[in-house]
């Protein structure tokens, strides 16, 4: 038996014989109804096709329930895992995720805030692309909602809540490890502009220099116009390796792709990281993304606590939006990471 399809809430109170604001108030909040108006409305429901507008549904109310998040790329497997922690964390609390993606690119970010300032979300979550954001629209969304930055925050937003991974904690752990094992490491760094790389170029000068070793920190310019992440570390070390550098050498890259590239850099010179039966070539990352494990050697890295990283953020944002009218002192929270041994070095 086909159903009659219902398209307003104007022809579904006609048809099941409630009204509107009856339904209005049940598809808000179904404890806000009389038991006897709820079991009518889900007899009636049974017997036409409707689906209610999710945000009609919250036009009315003080909370629309949705929390916005705005992550900068979605080809990286890292922030899938930090995503996935925040909407898990936000689903368990009773809210709805709506996210954005930068897609490396300043001005989809800051329409990617105009976006969620439009869809009215009681706040927001953001990881910034890098020194290339739009610093304007950030201070836009801080004027208009709570939000709580996550995993990486600009010097001129030093002011706003975070959530992020204890770089010195992080890098000092691995510095240490390498420092143990081989030759106190270099650093294979990144071009300027992400906070993070540069987090911990930082932290691993200053580890380097308390344990009383010379930091020695190469690649910190672009390779050629293709190189990012992979391709960088892949050009980085394979333009090292063709002259003779590091070949026996710890390596700390600064994150796990570029140490991927690395890896590719190593076999095409015939180079075994951390089996040592052709030098002492060690190459470690930082992160623990999700391939980690399969490469060829498997990527010795530190791990960062995603899931705590996502359930902190949310539990201070809503915090944030239940106490909007209060002043509150700034919350800056810093997660420690997890070292993983394994082959590479």
């Amino acid at each position: 038996m086909n159903r009659p399809e219902i398209h307003t809430m104007e022809e579904l109170s006609v048809a099941i014989g409630v009204s509107r604001p009856t339904l209005s108030r049940y598809f808000q909040d179904p404890t806000s109804v009389s038991r006897s108006s709820v079991e009518k409305i889900e007899r009636g429901l049974t017997r036409v096709e409707y689906v209610p507008n999710f945000f009609a549904t919250r036009m009315n109310r003080k909370s629309t329930g949705i929390i916005g998040v705005i992550i900068p790329y979605l080809n990286d497997l890292f922030f899938t895992q930090l995503l996935e922690s925040v909407e898990r964390a936000a689903m368990h609390a009773g809210f709805t995720v709506i996210t954005q993606c930068s897609h490396s690119d300043p001005l989809t970010e800051s329409r990617a805030v105009e976006t969620l300032l439009s869809m009215s979300v009681d706040g927001a979550i953001v990881t910034p692309l890098g020194e290339q954001t739009d610093l304007r629209a950030y201070a836009r969304l801080k004027a208009k909602l709570p939000f709580v930055l996550m995993d990486s925050r600009p010097k001129t937003l030093m002011d706003v809540d975070y959530v992020g991974s204890d770089h010195l904690q992080a890098t000092g752990a691995i510095v240490d490890y390498l420092c143990r094992v081989g030759p106190p490491p270099v650093f294979l760094a990144m071009p300027p502009g992400n906070f993070n790389a540069g987090e911990r170029e930082r932290a691993y000068r200053k580890r380097m220099t308390e344990l009383g070793h010379e930091p020695v920190v190469f690649a910190q310019t672009q390779i050629d116009d293709l190189s990012h992440y992979e391709e960088h570390g892949l050009a980085a070390l394979g333009a090292a390796f063709s002259k003779g550098q590091y070949l026996d050498q710890s390596i700390l890259c600064v994150n796990d792709r570029v140490a991927i590239g690395a890896l590719r850099a190593a076999a095409q010179y015939g180079l075994e990281p951390g089996a040592q039966r052709r030098g002492g070539l060690r190459i470690a990352g930082h992160d623990d993304y999700p391939l980690c494990p399969f490469t060829v050697p498997a990527l010795t890295t530190v791990a960062q606590n995603v899931g705590a990283i996502g359930q902190a953020a949310i539990e201070r944002l809503i915090y944030k939006m239940q106490n909007r009218n209060l002043p509150l002192e700034q919350e800056v929270r810093l997660i420690d990471s997890e070292l993983k041994i394994r082959q590479s070095a």
